[in-house]
């Protein structure tokens, strides 16, 4: 029970464990926008919002997009095999490519058809949106922002790209409804133009969270480089190992959610190939377990002159 607690302390968690949250983000997304969805369209159709229609088919897509998400992170934690020796982080990267995709044509198409109404000029044939689509704003508002916040906290602590493009389409979900409040409640008071308006900003913010999704995914494709902060901790942290003189070369490479490390080190050039190598060998371990999101080192050995 010790070790579980401080597992979680550490943010460390064992496959079983990473298994059940994955299920348990994936249930509570499915189910919870599904619930969402049906009420906004419901609301949006009802209550004559093209705003709210605009919003419930942007809640319908986060149906698919976390089922691609759970999809992606589940054959991520795979272990290596023959064909692959390196794992299959990887594909949590093209699970959130899929994500951000989905998120850009649900944008465009959200803000085509509101831009379309704006410049009809038609304003007064508009209709005017009813109470029950004010309500289903508020109440898109108040789940999403608390489906946001719960799937990031459990998102950081396994260290899922994939739901944490899932978490951040929640927050754009949240935002856009705010747009949809705004735009309902501003056509209820006599500007009916305004839930058109709505739409082209739920568009806006749609394409900015597809932006950063997929600007994030293509980035751990291209084996970026951890930050300077980062790469500066991990050095001085391998520096304090004993018998380590210095670090002579540090790369890091993102690998999906993963972190791979190239090392050279300094020892003491008298010391016998054994105790150079009992060296590597202590900080390959004490890295791997000081930082749990370094899936491999590798430890070349330089001798000080």
């Amino acid at each position: 029970m010790t070790n579980n607690k401080e597992n979680q302390m550490n943010n460390v968690y064992s496959v079983s464990e990473e298994t059940k949250i994955i299920r348990k983000l994936s249930l509570m997304s499915i189910f919870g926008n599904a619930l969402l969805s049906a009420f906004k369209i419901v609301a949006g159709i009802f209550g004559h919002s093209g705003a709210m229609i605009s919003d419930a088919v942007h809640s319908f897509s986060d149906v698919l997009t976390t089922v691609i998400a759970y999809f992606g992170v589940k054959i991520s934690k795979k272990e290596a095999d023959k064909s692959h020796p390196y794992g299959h982080e990887r594909i949590e990267c093209v699970a959130s490519l899929f994500l951000g995709l989905m998120l850009l044509f649900t944008g465009v198409g959200v803000g085509a058809v509101g831009f379309k109404n704006i410049l009809s000029g038609n304003y007064n044939d508009l209709a005017v949106p009813g109470v029950i689509a004010l309500i289903a704003a508020i109440v898109s508002i108040i789940g999403k922002e608390a489906m946001f916040l719960y799937t990031m906290y459990y998102a950081k602590r396994i260290h899922s790209t994939a739901f944490m493009a899932d978490a951040w389409h929640h927050r754009s979900d949240a935002l856009s409804s705010i747009g949809s409040l705004v735009g309902i409640g501003g056509a209820m008071l006599g500007f009916p133009v305004l839930d058109s308006v709505a739409s082209v900003v739920i568009c806006i913010f749609i394409l900015k969270v597809s932006y950063d999704i997929l600007k994030d995914a293509i980035s751990k494709m291209l084996d970026t480089a951890c930050d300077e902060e980062y790469e500066l901790h991990l050095k001085q942290f391998i520096e304090d190992q004993p018998g380590v003189i210095c670090v002579d070369i540090l790369h890091t490479r993102i690998f999906g959610s993963k972190i791979y490390v190239d090392l050279e080190i300094q020892v003491d050039g008298n010391k016998l190939l054994s105790e150079s190598h009992a060296i590597s060998q202590q900080v390959h371990d004490s890295v791997e377990m000081q930082f749990p999101n370094i899936k491999h080192i590798m430890i070349h050995v330089n001798p000080a002159l």
